[in-house]
């Protein structure tokens, strides 16, 4: 996968980067925010995009 496209989701509630991805930025420029699973936390919660 490319590096510019690249995207890090982290969770919301311990802080814990668990998710990678891609999206395309010059069409989406807001943040995306998903409910995903946190093998941390051990539950699902609300994932927010990252720098």
């Amino acid at each position: 996968m490319s590096q510019d496209n690249m995207i890090k989701f982290e969770c919301t509630e311990c802080k814990k980067i668990n998710y990678f991805s891609r999206k395309n930025k010059k069409l989406l420029k807001t943040r995306l925010e998903t409910k995903k699973h946190c093998k941390h936390c051990k539950k699902h919660t609300l994932h927010k995009e990252t720098k």
